[in-house]
């Protein structure tokens, strides 16, 4: 079976270009390799980096130039369909060309998976960053799909009934595992990592680093406008650069913030919304808590033993000082997420969970919303 997806961050994070950054560009990198070593046949379409007609492998994956010139990205794209005739094509993250695109793929006799990355992806009067007016749009590619995916159950009852009836949960991938570093090793700091908009809400990283002068903090992430006001990451990267046990590294390359969180005592999460974070992964991959003031995508957290849901900032700060001091307790919560890691969000588990719902036989399914995942 054939698979195409589209979309010019997988090519970075492919060649492990140390400026790939979006965590839906790195799903959809890891996801195309897991495919493809499954025995999918994988392509992804480039538009910036490869030539027109250019075709590269990397892991598996056939990575092609299709080149958007002088025409509409539409145009490039029916043409792209045309010549690699796919069975599928998966788009992941809510955009209003996501209707002209579906309506595109039926022509071509394709079928289509959309896959929700942030939460407010699956209602589509809230999704659009870019164009809002143009939700219809949007509205009508969630009805026209062949097939919708969703990370958790959150966003499966976010869903309408008529658009339930197609969807299914499929976790994403925490991708290579990192080796665990035992806490009683590991230095006494909190790692924050994400790109500075308003969502994930750094703004509230600097009011806990204010209130805990004695923990140091270990920040990874550059400035973004997307769902943010003018001039909102310049200001918070500003604060924390006065902050003085704030350490500001700036955008690091990927694998330079997996270290990051890898070799901390926690990480912190002060997101307002998300849809399941990668950061997430990349922690409980290395055996690292989190501590999130508001996002626990199916209770994982709370459920599994796997860090701390505080609810707001004061209560962050107390939860931080506990566990900085509470080695054992950290070692704990390590064994705990390695084991969720590996049944729920390994590459196995999530490609048989891909399998499954693309044959209309996964566990999970418009008849189970309130099934958990594990």
């Amino acid at each position: 079976m054939k698979i195409v997806l589209i979309n010019d961050s997988i090519y970075k994070y492919a060649c492990g270009a140390p400026s790939a950054v979006g965590g839906a560009e790195r799903q959809q990198w890891l996801l195309a390799r897991a495919l493809a070593k499954a025995g999918w046949t994988v392509t992804v379409g480039i538009s910036d980096g490869i030539g027109l007609g250019v075709r590269k492998r990397v892991d598996g994956v056939e990575l092609v130039g299709i080149g958007y010139g002088h025409g509409h990205i539409l145009s490039a794209w029916f043409r792209f369909l045309m010549t690699e005739k796919p069975s599928w094509w998966y788009w992941r993250c809510s955009s209003h060309l996501l209707g002209p695109g579906v309506a595109m793929a039926k022509a071509l006799t394709v079928k289509t998976i959309f896959s929700a990355a942030l939460d407010p992806d699956v209602n589509p009067r809230l999704a659009l960053f870019h164009h809002p007016r143009w939700w219809r749009l949007y509205a009508c590619g969630l009805a026209w799909a062949d097939k919708i995916f969703v990370q958790h159950a959150g966003q499966y009852a976010g869903l309408t009934p008529t658009l339930r009836s197609k969807a299914f949960i499929v976790p994403s991938i925490a991708g290579d595992r990192a080796g665990m570093k035992p806490h009683a090793e590991r230095a006494s700091y909190v790692a924050w990592v994400g790109q500075f908009k308003y969502p994930k809400r750094p703004d509230l990283l600097v009011h806990i680093a204010r209130k805990s002068a004695d923990v140091h903090y270990v920040v990874c992430g550059g400035p973004s406008t997307f769902s943010s006001p003018p001039g909102y990451s310049e200001d918070v990267m500003r604060e924390m650069r006065k902050q003085p046990n704030i350490e500001f590294l700036g955008q690091v390359p990927p694998d330079q913030a997996q270290r990051v969180i890898a070799d901390a005592a926690m990480l912190i999460s002060t997101s307002d919304t998300e849809g399941f974070p990668n950061t997430f992964l990349e922690a409980w991959s290395s055996g690292t808590p989190v501590v999130s003031l508001k996002i626990d995508p199916d209770s994982a957290i709370c459920r599994f033993g796997l860090g701390v849901l505080t609810g707001n900032a004061d209560r962050a700060v107390d939860e931080i000082r506990r566990l900085i001091a509470a080695p054992e307790r950290r070692e704990e919560i390590a064994l705990n997420a390695r084991r969720y890691i590996a049944e729920i969000h390994s590459e196995a588990a999530v490609t048989a969970m891909f399998n499954r719902a693309v044959q209309d036989q996964a566990v999970l399914s418009h008849d189970s919303a309130e099934t958990s995942l594990a």
